[in-house]
Parts: C-alpha cells; structure tokens; sequence
C-alpha cells in the first residue's frame, strides 16, 4: 500500500508499459453510501487544476462584436447567433459539436437562444455553456476552463476524471488529485465517508489505488 498520493502517481506512472503516444492520467471515483437516483446527490463539479490538465481543452464560444473578436485570440471555435440557429435545423452537427467540445461559453445574452436551439443537444450531455456576463473577460475565463475537468457522476456509483498526462511530474499530478479529493470531500454529503475507493491509471496502463 502506497503511503501517499504522490507515490500513488509514481507508481501508476512506473508501471505504465511504454506506449508510442502521449497517455492521459485518470482518476477512478467510487462512491458509497449515496442515492444516485436523487439528481441532489450526483457529483457535478467543476474543478481548475493547479498544474493544468496536461492535454488540449476545446472550447467553443457564442459571442458576438468586441467579445467575439477577442476570444478568437484563445478559443477553438467562435460562433454567432447566425451559427446557433443553423445548429438548431442540423441534430446531427450540433452533436458531433457537442462531443468534440469540452466546454462552452455563451455570452449570456444569447442564453436564452442556446436554450431553444441546442437545449436538447448539450443538456443530457452536463454541456450548457458558462454564462459570460458583460464585465466578464472572455480571454481570462477560457484561459482558466483550459485547466478545468468535469466531475460527473450522473447516477453512476463510478466516475472517472483527467488529472494529467504521462510526461507531467508526479508532484503535479499529486497536486491535481488533491485538490479534485478536496473539492469532492466537500461536495458529498458525508465528505470522506461517501467516497469507497480512488485509483490512478495512465490510459493503458494498470491501476494503482490512492491512499484514503
């Protein structure tokens, strides 16, 4: 039994056969002692990790004028309300969009419009956008989703994250997991005591649990 989350990382990525590309690093939730049929008792959090989440983030932007302008500068795709309506007539690209985003920002003016055209699309999905309010800075908000993960448990006593990539120090990764452990702790009900077990793995590599 290793001793502590960043032996935990160190073996994980030890034992991880070589690969001829990049891995992720994953953490493996699972929860105990909780209804996940009741939505008030599903993980839904949204946690920036202290050294990055070592892969591409793809955001996507509905903006308009001056913000449109400026998120150019830092986000993957931008699209106006003309973009949104013609989202709304194609299911079949407003899902593959869906899919191959991790995050979206909508300035919140067109909220509403996201609503109707993409509601159906990006609300099973844990994927409406983050509203941007007109004092916000649209470059500082996707510079800091670029470092953010999802903590999703829909009604599965299981979930997985990202915490890091194989080519990242084990201290950051530990890092990551500590705060996305803390940030759960005080999420759930009963803190520690819903939580069962944690364990790391690269992507193809075997599991290593993390010490309580």
């Amino acid at each position: 039994m290793v001793d502590t989350i960043e032996e935990a990382v160190s073996r994980a990525l030890d034992d991880a056969p070589p690969r001829n590309f990049r891995e992720t690093v994953d953490l493996a939730v699972n929860l105990r002692d909780l209804d996940l049929n009741d939505p008030s008792n599903r993980v839904d959090e949204s946690v920036v990790l202290p050294a990055g989440t070592g892969q591409e983030t793809q955001i996507v932007v509905f903006a308009t004028g001056e913000t449109a302008l400026r998120a150019e500068e830092v986000a993957d795709e931008v699209l106006d309300s003309d973009s949104l309506e013609d989202l709304g007539d194609d299911d079949d690209a407003a899902k593959d969009l869906a899919d191959d985003t991790d995050f979206f920002v909508a300035e919140a003016a067109l909220m509403q419009d996201i609503g109707r055209y993409l509601g159906t699309v990006l609300g099973p999905r844990g994927k409406m956008p983050t509203p941007l309010q007109p004092d916000d800075d649209v470059v500082e908000t996707i510079e800091r989703m670029k470092n953010t993960v999802q903590l999703r448990s829909r009604d599965r006593r299981t979930f997985h994250t990202r915490v890091g990539a194989q080519d990242m120090s084990a201290e950051d990764i530990a890092d990551n997991v500590d705060v996305i452990t803390r940030r759960l702790e005080a999420a759930l009900e009963k803190g520690p005591l819903n939580i069962d077990s944690m364990y790391l793995k690269t992507t193809m590599g075997p599991s290593v649990e993390v010490p309580a």
